[in-house]
């Protein structure tokens, strides 16, 4: 009975298990990513780590405070010349807290700003790998289409050239044509039969993937909606893009902070000539249960002691140490300044040729769309001409074979106009996840 009872939950879920897997938009592979892929979550351990280190830092300019104890039982034997031995035991209880306080410690200072300037470097690491998994969920998803509509593109000249083939056997049978339309139709189709072999493979390898990157199986990106209307390029002056990276570029970021904290490696080298100044305090509370032989005090008794004064110490001589010590951090901040200008020249040329590639692919696309039109006309021309019998076979093959190559190529040619918008933002830094739902815009929903 009560089989019967959960029968209906039975079909329901079978029924959802049953539905088509729902095709999901770019932003929701990006989330899904963000929370799987182990390069963004090493780097996001790595930031979680900086922050705790730094604030490691903070100790050396705070108080420190400290609590021991101890119980010691001492035996004591007396044996003086003509006396008779005499032994004595007693305990020994001890406690004391003590503190210190750093007044002036500059390379401990030094230390602390340090830590902060980690955290920065760790910041700009972090939104490194961030664009870093944007570009890539991008890539792929793209990737899946472009080979989603390869297949599809093969699959459609496949059946255009099985009608062709048809057609030949049929005008030979009747002979209006000869074997070799026949023989070149059979051709054209068992060479698209090899092409969409490939495709199906590519399609399954790009899927694979998709899938490794964003943690689900069998995930399925939404296709572009048609028709469309690829974004302009605003700004169109890559100058402003150059610009714009100086600032917000986080291998630039990185670079810099890597200055900052070598300067204050410096300082902290010349610490070592400068004099500390600490302010101590302790409080002690010695107990003798038994008494102490070494006291005129009788009996049990308890001694407290409580100090608080200055520590100062000024180094006079260290071997050198503290000079060469200087002269390798000067070296070393003048390498963290020849990296930073070879990041902000590395990221300029990274900027302009990125920011060129998408400018010729924009005009790729337009010259496709031409081309995809004029093959079409071509098609059609060689089609009709096929009929009436001022074209041949191979005619019509070839435009066939020609306008499915620039359909192709168009819609690859707009992917890669899409995420090279994508790189350019990476490349001068400027790449955000709500970058993504501009394209996404474009996307079926």
């Amino acid at each position: 009975m009560k089989t019967f009872r959960l029968l209906p939950l039975f079909i329901a879920v079978s029924a959802a298990l049953a539905l088509p897997v729902r095709a999901q938009s770019l932003v929701g592979m990006y989330e899904s990513a963000r929370s799987f892929d182990a390069s963004y979550q090493s780097a996001k351990s790595q930031y979680d780590a900086t922050i705790a280190k730094a604030d490691q830092a903070k100790a050396a300019v705070l108080p420190t405070a400290n609590l021991s104890a101890g119980v010691s039982r001492t035996n004591q034997e007396v044996i003086p010349d003509g006396i008779p031995q005499s032994d004595r035991t007693y305990d020994t209880q001890t406690a004391a807290v003590s503190a210190s306080q750093p007044l002036y410690r500059p390379g401990n200072w030094a230390s602390y700003r340090q830590g902060l300037k980690l955290v920065d470097l760790a910041q700009a690491q972090l939104d490194a790998a961030d664009q870093d998994l944007i570009v890539r969920v991008s890539q792929a998803y793209f990737d899946v289409l472009a080979a989603q509509d390869s297949l599809t593109f093969v699959q459609a000249q496949k059946a255009a050239v099985g009608e062709q083939l048809a057609s030949a056997k049929r005008n030979f049978e009747v002979g209006t044509s000869t074997i070799t339309d026949t023989r070149e139709a059979q051709a054209r189709s068992d060479l698209v039969i090899a092409q969409e072999i490939a495709a199906e493979n590519d399609l399954r390898v790009k899927k694979i993937a998709l899938d490794q990157l964003v943690g689900k199986s069998d995930a399925k990106p939404q296709p572009l909606a048609q028709p469309l209307a690829l974004p302009a390029l605003v700004p169109n002056d890559v100058n402003v893009w150059v610009q714009q990276s100086e600032v917000d570029h986080p291998s630039i970021k990185q670079a810099k902070t890597a200055l900052e904290v070598a300067q204050l490696e410096t300082q902290k080298a010349e610490a070592g000539h400068k004099p500390t100044l600490d302010l101590t305090a302790s409080y002690g509370v010695n107990r003798y249960p038994d008494g102490n032989p070494g006291s005129s005090l009788p009996g049990s008794y308890r001694a407290n002691a409580g100090t608080i004064g200055l520590s100062f110490n000024l180094p006079l001589f260290a071997g050198f140490s503290t000079q060469n010590r200087i002269r390798e951090t000067l070296a070393l901040e003048e390498k963290a300044r020849n990296d930073l200008e070879g990041a902000k020249r590395a990221v300029a040329q990274g900027t302009r040729t990125v920011f060129f590639g998408v400018l010729s692919g924009q005009g790729q696309v337009k010259a496709l769309e031409a081309a995809e039109a004029s093959s079409q006309s071509a098609l059609d021309a060689n089609k009709l001409g096929y009929q009436v019998g001022v074209r041949i076979n191979i005619d019509v093959l070839n435009s066939q074979s020609q306008l499915f190559q620039t359909k192709r190529d168009l819609a690859k040619a707009r992917y890669d106009v899409l995420v090279g918008g994508l790189k350019l933002r990476q490349a001068n830094g400027t790449l955000r996840a709500e970058d993504l739902l501009s394209v996404n815009a474009l996307l079926v929903q």
